[in-house]
């Protein structure tokens, strides 16, 4: 089994990058779908964030509006920190549950764990390598306003996140999304070889 941790910032087109990998074969955990799970209403994670944060960000049904929350704390670091420390360990607790599951089912696979704030982590995770997805400045913000975004929003969150250009350099491997859909296929392509390659523990 080999454990690879997959991320990269904002509007990189880290999404589509990790269905490829999940059409390749291997198994995909999605942490923005586990931190859905973890914060849905009346559970842990959902009393502290309302807590810290207010009734404000909930939507009538009293599911968390992710599009008000990320408003706020994308504009302060203190913020988003807190968010992070709340919802983290919640979400690393369900991740454990679905490798272990993986593993007994398939001792030999290969786990992409699809992780947008993984430099952010403030908790360990075991990872055996490491996949960042690039984009140039220019088409994040590109797909940001795409999806409705203004400039200035769009420019904010990115500034918020870890650097890019830092995360490449702790990569294994890094997967040009810039250009078009086949080509980001073909790298992917390539290092889903290389990883079923690797010695298996």
């Amino acid at each position: 089994m080999i454990i690879v941790g997959l991320t990269g910032s904002v509007g990189t087109g880290k999404s589509t990058v990790a269905n490829l990998f999940g059409e390749m074969g291997a198994h995909v955990i999605d942490w923005d779908e586990l931190a859905r799970k973890v914060t849905r209403p009346h559970s842990k994670a959902w009393e502290q964030i309302v807590e810290h944060f207010g009734k404000s960000i909930l939507n009538d049904d009293l599911t968390i509006n992710r599009r008000k929350l990320a408003d706020i704390v994308f504009c302060d670091r203190e913020k988003l920190r807190t968010l992070n420390e709340i919802v983290h360990p919640e979400v690393i607790e369900e991740d454990e549950k679905i490798t272990s599951e993986i593993k007994s089912r398939d001792p030999d696979a290969l786990i992409i764990k699809d992780i947008p704030l993984l430099f952010e982590l403030t908790h360990p995770i075991y990872l055996d390598k490491i996949v960042v997805v690039y984009a140039s400045e220019q088409t994040q913000l590109r797909r940001l306003e795409q999806k409705g975004m203004s400039r200035e929003d769009a420019k904010r969150r990115i500034k918020s996140q870890f650097p890019l250009e830092k995360k490449m350099k702790s990569a294994d491997f890094v997967v040009n999304n810039d250009g078009r859909l086949e080509e980001t296929k073909k790298q992917v392509e390539e290092i889903y070889s290389l990883l079923k390659q690797t010695s298996v523990r």
